[in-house]
């Protein structure tokens, strides 16, 4: 794969689209100021949850549309052959296209384990890496607590009208084989990626609703799960890193959050208080805060990048 096409002119406003190995990849561009590149979870979840106003302000935000989530932008072996290092290669792609020599690379839910494979292991273009809800494992051990977590979420919300429904939307996971599936389960557990969403219905449910998501296995193109360990090599990290957790989140909470802290060294650690999953949108200026100042006070001079 040729990820070596690069353009001089800095990210412009708006929506940007090119080809690579036949796929057509777009990115978003919001804001101005040092460039933030963003990529969403899921994996499949598109992208326009992300957009983060409070950042804008400060950075540039160069919202990335992963592949897998248009049409015109899915693998040949869809929807197995996600990997990390596949996304990793068409970042690498789309970061050599941006006229910048290096980018801070902020990474959500499962976008941090793509972003933590990309800081380990094409960092040349990485002046820091910010991992939002990420953590250093998937697998049992990863359902295994996410599963406790939910248990908890039910135990607080007991007799709550709404949460038969996020219970049966989990017990669906495991059958997902469609795009409409997919969508319809993002919906149905989103209230308890929140810290309060039920109390806060009116401000939150425009995102449920707006929430559009398509089908990717988490299989490589051999149908093997792209499983990830990332213990070992985190402790090699040689990029500044910022680790975000929700206090609340249940699928990658706060004990993710330590051990990343624990494992990279000198990283930064914020736990947001009031927050599940979705801190950028339950806690936006105090996120905005830390991820500005985190870019500002890792930036690379342009002479010293160059």
């Amino acid at each position: 794969m040729n990820s070596s096409i690069a353009h001089t002119d800095p990210p412009s406003p708006g929506t940007h689209t090119f080809l690579l190995a036949g796929l057509a990849l777009r990115y978003h561009v919001h804001g101005k100021g040092p460039v933030c590149v963003a990529h969403s979870g899921g994996p499949g979840i598109f992208w326009e949850y992300m957009r983060m106003p409070a950042l804008e302000e400060h950075l540039t935000m160069v919202y990335v549309e992963p592949i897998g989530t248009s049409e015109d932008n899915r693998l040949p072996s869809h929807p197995h052959g996600y990997t990390r290092d596949r996304y990793s290669h068409f970042l690498e792609a789309l970061i050599n296209r941006l006229g910048v020599p290096k980018v801070h690379l902020l990474g959500h839910s499962h976008g941090a384990f793509v972003a933590a494979h990309h800081a380990l292991n094409r960092s040349e273009q990485v002046a820091g890496v910010v991992l939002y809800e990420g953590a250093p494992v998937t697998g049992p051990e990863h359902g295994e607590e996410a599963g406790r977590r939910v248990e908890r979420f039910a135990e607080k919300h007991a007799g709550h009208p709404g949460l038969p429904d996020v219970l049966a939307a989990f017990g669906e996971m495991s059958r997902i084989s469609s795009d409409e599936q997919t969508e319809a389960v993002a919906k149905g557990v989103l209230p308890s990626y929140f810290a309060d969403y039920w109390g806060n219905e009116e401000r939150y449910a425009p995102l449920r609703d707006a929430i559009r998501a398509t089908y990717i296995s988490g299989l490589d193109e051999g149908l093997v799960p792209d499983l990830v360990d990332d213990r070992a090599a985190l402790k090699t990290l040689a990029v500044p890193a910022l680790v975000i957790v929700g206090r609340h989140d249940v699928i990658c909470g706060v004990r993710w959050g330590r051990e990343l802290d624990e494992l990279i060294p000198d990283a930064r650690l914020l736990i947001l208080e009031n927050s599940g999953h979705l801190g950028h949108v339950e806690e936006p200026e105090v996120f905005a805060e830390a991820v500005r100042r985190f870019v500002l006070e890792t930036a690379v001079p342009q002479d010293a990048a160059a």
